[in-house]
C-alpha cells in the first residue's frame, strides 16, 4: 500500500494520450525548428553561404514572437514534410499549399501569403512538386493564385493556436505586409492579402 502514491502519479506518464505538446518541446528547447530547402528565391535560398528570403524572414519574426530561436534546417522535398510529420521539425515554411492529402496528415496555419503559382514554380525541378501538385488536382487557370501556409504535427492544439496568435501580429501590425513589399515588390504576382 505505501508505493500506492508513487504509482498513481505514474499513471498519467504511463497513458497513450499523454504526450508533449509541441509548444513546450519548443519552449523547452528554447528554439523552433524551421525546415527549408533553400533553392527557390525569392522564398528561402542561401546567399554567400546565408540563409535569405521571404520565408527566412517571416522565421524569424515567428520564433521571435514565440519568444525563442529560430534554428533553420536546409533539407531536400524527400525529407522536408517527412522530418515535420516525425518531429524532426517543427514547422516548414517552404511555400506549401494546403491540399486535401496534406490536411490528412499535418495541421496547418492560416495562409501566410497569397501569391502567383508561377513564381514558386519557377524552377523546373521535381522538388517545386509541393506545390504543384496542388494544381494538377484541377485544371490550372493560366496564373493561379494560391495561399501558403505552415504544415506541423497534427495534435497540438496550444501549438497551433500559439502559432496562429504569433501570425496574427505579424499581420497587424504590418510587418508581413513589409516583408512582402521587400521581397515581392509590387511586380511580383503576390496578390492582396485575405
Amino acid at each position: 500500500m505505501r508505493f500506492l502514491p508513487g504509482l498513481i502519479c505514474l499513471l498519467p506518464l504511463l497513458s497513450p494520450l499523454a504526450h508533449a505538446e509541441l509548444i513546450d518541446d519548443v519552449n523547452d528547447r528554447g528554439e523552433l525548428r524551421i525546415a527549408v530547402e533553400a533553392n527557390t528565391p525569392p522564398f528561402n535560398f542561401k546567399e554567400d553561404e546565408k540563409l535569405a528570403g521571404f520565408e527566412v524572414e517571416l522565421g524569424q519574426l515567428l520564433a521571435n514572437e514565440l519568444d525563442v530561436r529560430a534554428d533553420f534546417v536546409v533539407t531536400d522535398a524527400s525529407d522536408l514534410l517527412n522530418g515535420v510529420e516525425s518531429g524532426k521539425y517543427d514547422i516548414a515554411i517552404n511555400h506549401i499549399t494546403k491540399t486535401a492529402p496534406l490536411t490528412d496528415r499535418f495541421d496547418f496555419s492560416e495562409p501566410y501569403i497569397k501569391t502567383n503559382a508561377q513564381l514558386i514554380a519557377q524552377k523546373e525541378e521535381p522538388k517545386s512538386i509541393l506545390l504543384v501538385q496542388s494544381l494538377t488536382e484541377e485544371k490550372p487557370k493560366a496564373n493561379p493564385t494560391v495561399e501558403l501556409a505552415i504544415p506541423f504535427q497534427k495534435g497540438n492544439p496550444a501549438f497551433h493556436a500559439s502559432l496562429e496568435s504569433a501570425l496574427q501580429r505579424i499581420k497587424a501590425d504590418g510587418r508581413l505586409a513589409a516583408l512582402e513589399e521587400k521581397w515581392f515588390g509590387a511586380e511580383s504576382g503576390a496578390a492582396p492579402k485575405p
